[in-house]
């Protein structure tokens, strides 16, 4: 099964729907959905390593897109969808004591979710309903989104295919250990509750 979903999410580089799916997930990623873009980022530049750049860039644009939706998703609508999704990610009980610091270090939790496996759609939700300064949250989101996609485009570049033979000669090993990722920044999250 895990051989089949690989090989449907490297065709999809074919489709020509491909960078739409990628820009989607990318959106939706950054303001209320759990999977991160990386699965379809990763192999859709190993399918087209020669529009690395511009896939990244795609990747880039949407998630900085869906960042400020998540963000008015905390100005305005924090109440009705911003706490439901806070209380998803067990971050709803810290808010009001996290809440009356966050402005002050704002720009550097957006850096720091921006790159890391944190989730970043409770970063742009936290920033909108803190009111964090938007051109400061917008000017942190793109140089975080922006370094995550473009380094990992560029390692993949740079090194696709050594890569992608290590991924599909080890693909449950990578499975696991992306996995693990995964679980290991809920984990954090939890710890840090």
């Amino acid at each position: 099964m895990l051989r089949r979903l690989y090989d449907w999410t490297i065709s999809l580089a074919a489709s020509r729907h491909a960078l739409w799916a990628l820009a989607a997930v990318s959106f939706v990623e950054s303001s209320v959905f759990p999977i991160p873009p990386d699965v379809l980022l990763i192999p859709l530049i190993l399918a087209r390593p020669q529009d690395a750049w511009r896939i990244a860039g795609i990747c880039t644009l949407a998630s900085v897109a869906g960042g400020a939706f998540g963000y008015f998703i905390g100005w305005g609508l924090f109440e009705q969808v911003g706490k439901p999704i806070l209380a998803f990610y067990g971050m709803d009980t810290k808010f009001d004591r996290f809440a009356a610091t966050y402005n002050d270090w704002g720009a550097w939790a957006v850096l720091v979710a921006g790159v890391t496996p944190f989730p970043y759609k409770v970063i742009t939700i936290l920033s909108g309903a803190t009111g964090l300064h938007f051109g400061v949250f917008m000017l942190a989101s793109v140089i975080a989104r922006g370094l995550r996609f473009f380094v990992i485009a560029a390692l993949l570049w740079r090194y696709g295919a050594p890569i992608r033979d290590f991924i599909e000669e080890r693909l449950g090993l990578v499975f696991s250990l992306g996995l693990a990722a995964l679980i290991g920044g809920f984990l954090v999250i939890e710890l840090g509750r």
